[in-house]
C-alpha cells in the first residue's frame, strides 16, 4: 500500500505532507503501519478511563457522605440531595465540552487532554476532602466545568489508527469508559469510610478517619498523575498547515491514502466531504440524529447508576435491599469483568454481522424486560439475591455499553476531521445535559417513591424502574427510520 502511495504524492508532496505538521506524521505511520496500533490504543484506554473514574466512584458512598454532611433533616430526603452532587459535574461540562472541543481542533487533542487529567488531579482529590455540602457541589462543578476529555479522546481513537480499525479504536475508548463508571463505584465502595471498614489498618483519628470518603478521591487522583506522565508520549494526530482550503484538500487526501483508500475512490467521496465539511454541524442529520439518541439512553443510564447505588443501599423498609457500600462495589466489579469479557470476545462478531444500528435496536429491546425485574428482587434473599443483582448488573451494563459504542460510530463517521473535534465536543455537551439532569431527576423520584410506597399503582421502587423503562422505550422507537438511518444509505443521499 505504501508503495502504491508514494507516486500519488510525488508531484505535491511538499504541499501535502508536512513535517512538522503532526497529522502528518500520523498519516504515514497509519499508511505504513498496517497493524492494530496497540500502544496508542493503550494510552486512549487509560485516558478514557480516567475520564469516567471521577464521575462514578462516588455513586456507593454519596448516600452515607451525604447523610455525614447533615444537610437533608430526614433519611428520606438523603436521594434529594444527593442528586445535585451527581449533576454538578454535568452541569459544569455541558457549559464547556463545544469549548473544549474547538480547542482540540484549533491546538490539538493533546493539550486539552492534559489539561483535562489535571483538573482531575486537582479537584477530585479536595472533593474526597469535602466536609460542606457547598463545597461537594463546586469542586464537582469545578471538574465538570474543566473536563474536556471525553470529546477530544473520541476523535483522537478515530484518527489514531487505519479506517478498518476506528470501530476497535471507538469501542477501546467506550469499554475503557464502561469499565470506569464500574470500577469507580468498586474504587468507592470498597476504600470510602476505611476507619470504618478495615479499623485494624486505619484509626479514626488519622487523616483517612476524619475525612472518609479521600481514599478512594485520592487513588484515582494518582493513577491520573500516571496517565498525565503516559500522555507526554501520546502523539498529536491534529493537522496544523495553517488556513488556506488547498492545505484541507491536500489534508484529505492524505487521510484518504493513510486509511487504504486510491485516489479514483477517494474522489468518488470529496463532493460528500464536502457537503458535510461545508454544511453547518446541526444540518448534519445523520450527526444530529445518533447525537439525539445517544443522549436518551445516556440519560437512561446515568439516572439508573444513580437508582441503583440509592436503592440498593437503602433499607428494605423502604423498598431497598439493605447492602453496604463494599456489597455494591463487589457488583459493580463483576459487572466490569463481565463487560470486559464481552468487550474483547463477543463485540467484534456480533456487531461486524448486525451492523451498530441494529445491534442498537436488539440490545434496547432485552434492556426494557431487564430494568422492569428490578423491583421484584427486594423479594429474594441470600445467595439467590446476590445472583439476581450480579447476573442483572451484568447483562445492563453489556447492553448499555454496545448502544454507546455503536452511536460513537455513527457519530465519528458522519463528520470529517477537522470538524470531529466540534462535533463531539457537540455531542458531549447534549449528553452532559440530559446526564446533569438524570441523577437529580433521579433523586428527587427515589425520595418520592420511598415517601410512597403504599400506593396502590406502581408503589415505591416499582414507579423507579418504570420511569427508566418508559426512557429506554423513547429511545428504541428513535433508532427506527425515518428518524435514524444507516450511514451508507445516507451517503447514497447525498451523492444523488
Amino acid at each position: 500500500m505504501a508503495e502504491r502511495a508514494a507516486p500519488l504524492l510525488a508531484p505535491s508532496e511538499e504541499a501535502t505532507h508536512h513535517e512538522n505538521c503532526p497529522g502528518c506524521r500520523q498519516d504515514r505511520r497509519n499508511r505504513l503501519h498496517l497493524g492494530i496500533p496497540y500502544r496508542e490504543f493503550f494510552y486512549v484506554w487509560i485516558v478514557a478511563l480516567c475520564s469516567a473514574l471521577p464521575i462514578s466512584s462516588l455513586y456507593p458512598f454519596l448516600y452515607f457522605m451525604i447523610r455525614d454532611l447533615d444537610i437533608a433533616k430526614r433519611e428520606e430526603d438523603i436521594g434529594f440531595y444527593a442528586g445535585f452532587v451527581g449533576s454538578a459535574f454535568m452541569l459544569g461540562r455541558a457549559s464547556t465540552s463545544i469549548l473544549w472541543g474547538m480547542v482540540a481542533d484549533r491546538y490539538g487533542r493533546r493539550p486539552v487532554i492534559m489539561i483535562s487529567l489535571l483538573a482531575v488531579i486537582v479537584f477530585n482529590t479536595l472533593f474526597g476532602l469535602s466536609t460542606r455540602y457547598w463545597m461537594a457541589i463546586m469542586t464537582r462543578s469545578f471538574l465538570g466545568f474543566l473536563s474536556g476529555l471525553l470529546g477530544p479522546i473520541q476523535a483522537y481513537a478515530s484518527e489514531v489508527c487505519r479506517k478498518e480499525y476506528q470501530a476497535l479504536g471507538l469501542s477501546v475508548v467506550d469499554t475503557s469508559w464502561a469499565m470506569g463508571l464500574v470500577f469507580g463505584p468498586a474504587i468507592g465502595g470498597f476504600l470510602a469510610q476505611p476507619a470504618e471498614k478495615y479499623p485494624n489498618i486505619f484509626s479514626a483519628e488519622c487523616l483517612f478517619g476524619r475525612f472518609p470518603y479521600f481514599l478512594p478521591c485520592l487513588c484515582i487522583s494518582l493513577f491520573s498523575v500516571g496517565a498525565l506522565i503516559a500522555c507526554f508520549w501520546l502523539p498529536e494526530t491534529l493537522h496544523m498547515h495553517g488556513e488556506s482550503k488547498v492545505e484541507d484538500e491536500h489534508i484529505n487526501v492524505l487521510e484518504a491514502l493513510s486509511n487504504g483508500s486510491n485516489l479514483k475512490g477517494y474522489r468518488g467521496e470529496t463532493k460528500q466531504r464536502r457537503l458535510f465539511s461545508d454544511q453547518s454541524l446541526l444540518k448534519n442529520w445523520l450527526l444530529m440524529s445518533s447525537i439525539i439518541v445517544y443522549c436518551i439512553f445516556g440519560l437512561q443510564s446515568t439516572a439508573y447508576s444513580e437508582i441503583f447505588s440509592l436503592w440498593s443501599v437503602s433499607n428494605k423498609k423502604y423498598g431497598g435491599l439493605s447492602f453496604s457500600s463494599q456489597e455494591v462495589g463487589m457488583v459493580l466489579a463483576i459487572s466490569g469483568i463481565s463487560l470486559l469479557v464481552y468487550q474483547l470476545v463477543l463485540f467484534p462478531h456480533i456487531e461486524k454481522h448486525l451492523g451498530p444500528i441494529n445491534l442498537t435496536r436488539a440490545v434496547a429491546a432485552l434492556l426494557i424486560p431487564l430494568l422492569a425485574s428490578y423491583p421484584f428482587m427486594t423479594k429474594l434473599s441470600g445467595f439467590i439475591l446476590n445472583l439476581s443483582v450480579n447476573c442483572a448488573s451484568s447483562l445492563r451494563s453489556i447492553f448499555s455499553s454496545t448502544i454507546t459504542v455503536g452511536l460513537n460510530i455513527l457519530q465519528n463517521n458522519a463528520v470529517s476531521q477537522h470538524q470531529r473535534g466540534a462535533a463531539n465536543g457537540m455531542a458531549v455537551t447534549a449528553l452532559s445535559l440530559f446526564k446533569a439532569f438524570a441523577p437529580a431527576g433521579a433523586g428527587i423520584l427515589f425520595s418520592w417513591a420511598q415517601n410512597h410506597q403504599g400506593v396502590s399503582i406502581l408503589p415505591g421502587d416499582y414507579i423507579v424502574f418504570f420511569v427508566l423503562d418508559m426512557v429506554g422505550v423513547v429511545g428504541l422507537l428513535l433508532t427506527f427510520k425515518p428518524f435514524l438511518t444507516q450511514p451508507g444509505k445516507k451517503k447514497t443521499t447525498v451523492n444523488t
